[in-house]
């Protein structure tokens, strides 16, 4: 989810689409479908060609949340949402699939329609979110992917868990909100995951934020591992040993075969890295200046003085 400053000419509106496709799309075509005031967000959907996106209003400011291809559902035009699917690999066999941060539901669209069998879970805090990504974004509702229209923190700590696989993706326009950051929030997802269960979470990196969210990670789950995606990175942890690359290969590698994903396993696994010990604060529900952090640079300098 990067800052775009309200598309006010065409070179940032090309910026955007540069990063959904390689095709270039006129400033001219771009369109806003529909806008709405929810209690959380200020909503916007747009059109661009064949792409529909998702933007949250905040000072003046656009934040794209979501984006899809109309003519092609399987498309993942953001980057960071194809390294989210990578967790696939991880366990053994992956069966339920929870994601907490709905946007347009381009992520869980993609893995119910390439992954058949999987129980997915999604819980979104904002209702019109989730109208809007059952109308202009593909998202259908079945006996194996189920919405829910409920903070991600609350849904947890009355879920019953077993989950192979966690994705975090909530914003709420430049800022994921403080309590899905913390080491008590991270500890209710370890305690909610299958024995070999993975968790995702996409995080900005230029800022002290994503040192912070590094080292409360850290503080719960023993491997933390990270994979770059075109500026965005997602950040990727589970219990136990760094899995070899071998083991991850092979298992990369039988799901490609078996599934024939859009974007394949194999290739992604390619970019893992471990996290570096860049020494973040831990942060607790007590303490979680996420605010403060995502306003600074990394190496403490503000963003003003950039």
């Amino acid at each position: 989810m990067k800052q775009f400053n309200a598309f006010r000419n065409a070179a940032a509106l090309c910026a955007l689409l540069a990063t959904l496709t390689a095709a270039s799309v006129a400033a001219a075509e771009k369109r806003q479908i529909e806008h709405k005031e929810s209690i959380y967000n200020s909503i916007y959907v747009s059109e661009n060609g064949p792409y529909v996106i998702m933007e949250f209003g905040r000072n003046r400011t656009l934040y794209t949340e979501s984006a899809a291809n109309r003519s092609d559902p399987l498309e993942l035009p953001v980057a960071y949402t194809r390294y989210m699917t990578v967790g696939m690999a991880y366990p053994k066999r992956v069966g339920k699939v929870l994601e907490i941060g709905l946007g347009g539901g381009s992520t869980v669209s993609y893995l119910s329609r390439t992954f058949p069998g999987l129980e997915i879970d999604a819980a979104e805090l904002d209702p019109v979110v989730i109208d809007f990504a059952r109308k202009y974004f593909f998202v259908e509702e079945s006996e194996s992917l189920r919405l829910h229209e409920r903070d991600g923190r609350i849904f947890l700590l009355r879920s019953k868990g077993g989950y192979d696989m966690a994705l975090i993706d909530a914003y709420r326009g430049p800022f994921v909100p403080f309590h899905l950051l913390t080491k008590e929030f991270y500890q209710l997802v370890s305690d909610r995951l299958a024995p070999d269960g993975v968790v995702l979470q996409n995080v900005d990196p230029g800022t002290m934020l994503f040192e912070s969210a590094v080292a409360t990670i850290r503080s719960v789950f023993e491997t933390v591992e990270i994979y770059e995606a075109r500026g965005n990175y997602v950040i990727l942890a589970h219990h136990g040993p760094r899995k070899s690359d071998a083991e991850l290969a092979a298992r990369a590698s039988a799901l490609d075969q078996a599934q024939k994903p859009r974007y394949p396993l194999s290739d992604m696994i390619q970019q893992r890295r471990s996290a570096a010990r860049d020494g973040g604060q831990v942060l607790t529900d007590d303490f979680a200046p996420v605010e403060a952090l995502k306003a600074t640079r990394r190496h403490n300098l503000p963003e003003d003085a950039q």
